[in-house]
């Protein structure tokens, strides 16, 4: 068992997820809403099935980027049903919505992860509305609970595999130069980073391989945690943009943009960054990091995911708008250049 705070109960193992009902009573609960998108509706009948009567039954709508809509619409459910507890199972738009119930009612959760998200390990909730996707920090939102099984996503589709460890590897990549960095999180961000890149290339060779498939979870709950300690930076505020704007798939958008974004930065802080090259292949890390993604079949082009090259000025211009805080200094011509070479996949320079 790990535990990323004294508020939240953290178990990894095969199996593990067979623990939801004594986890669901060790709450204090007897009716569980297991959550999940409409494509994972199966696994949370199963879910449902196996709680022996602690489920209040299940809501299948959870959408990309939680939209304000949807959670309004599962707040009503869980209130009909009577749920005292959620239980999101599925990736970051499940546990987003969990998040979302939970900021508005207090309910407790608990996330069984079928990614690398992460999101299930911090207090950080994105949510979206009227075509803009925002960032709140609140204990609230914290999950109690995470079962960490990695029979879950040992069937998890190969190309899914990649991006969604991309994405929890660029939660630990910005917090190598976050403002509130310390020793602490230094450690924690680089712990995640050399977990995915040891264990991944194993994963892709071996998809069904559960020693590393649980070495990739636990790389997933140390940027999970380290996310949820320090502040965001530059790659999150572009790839909020890109996805609560113009709707772009939310971990190949992660996976994209982290090459550049790292590569931008090091311009400012290249010894802050130094250890993303010491875990890949020595080379400057944004370079390194291009390089790693692109042997592990990554998509490397924001085109490649519909995004259209006059999209460039606008993003460009929401980025620009209540800017994070950000190691280098952001301008429009930094931040256009960066999107147009995410945007045809170029390379960052060696």
């Amino acid at each position: 068992m790990l535990a990323s705070s004294t508020r939240q109960r953290v178990l990894f193992g095969a199996g593990v997820r067979k623990q939801l009902a004594q986890e669901v009573r060790a709450l204090g609960c007897t009716r569980a809403l297991i959550l999940s998108t409409p494509p994972q509706s199966s696994s949370a009948l199963d879910t449902a099935a196996d709680l022996n009567g602690l489920s209040a039954g299940v809501f299948s709508r959870a959408a990309m980027h939680t939209p304000v809509s949807v959670t309004e619409e599962a707040i009503q459910h869980a209130r009909d049903v009577g749920a005292d507890c959620v239980v999101a199972i599925g990736g970051g738009s499940t546990t987003g919505l969990g998040k979302a119930i939970a900021l508005r009612t207090d309910l407790p959760q608990i996330v069984i992860p079928t990614t690398y998200a992460g999101s299930e390990a911090t207090p950080i909730l994105g949510q979206t509305e009227n075509g803009l996707k925002t960032t709140i920090t609140d204990p609230k939102v914290l999950p109690e609970i995470i079962l960490y099984d990695p029979e879950l996503v040992a069937t998890l589709p190969v190309g899914m595999t990649v991006t969604s460890a991309l994405n929890a590897m660029a939660h630990a990549a910005e917090a190598l130069y976050a403002r509130d960095r310390d020793d602490q999180t230094t450690t924690l961000a680089v712990d995640g980073l050399r977990a995915f890149a040891e264990a991944l290339p194993q994963v892709l060779r071996d998809p069904e391989n559960l020693a590393a498939r649980e070495d990739t979870l636990k790389g997933a709950w140390a940027c999970g945690a380290v996310l949820g300690q320090v502040g965001m930076a530059l790659h999150h505020k572009l790839c909020h943009t890109l996805g609560g704007t113009f709707d772009l798939p939310h971990a190949e958008t992660h996976a994209i943009i982290l090459p550049h974004a790292v590569d931008f930065n090091a311009q400012a802080v290249p010894a802050l960054l130094t250890p993303v090259s010491d875990v890949l292949d020595g080379s400057p890390p944004g370079h390194a990091l291009w390089t790693f993604a692109r042997d592990m079949g990554a998509p490397m082009a924001l085109k490649d995911l519909g995004l259209q090259e006059r999209d460039l000025d606008r993003a460009t211009e929401i980025a620009l708008s209540k800017p994070y805080w950000n190691p280098r200094d952001i301008t429009a011509d930094g931040i256009r250049a960066l999107l147009q070479n995410a945007w045809a996949g170029t390379a960052p320079e060696k």
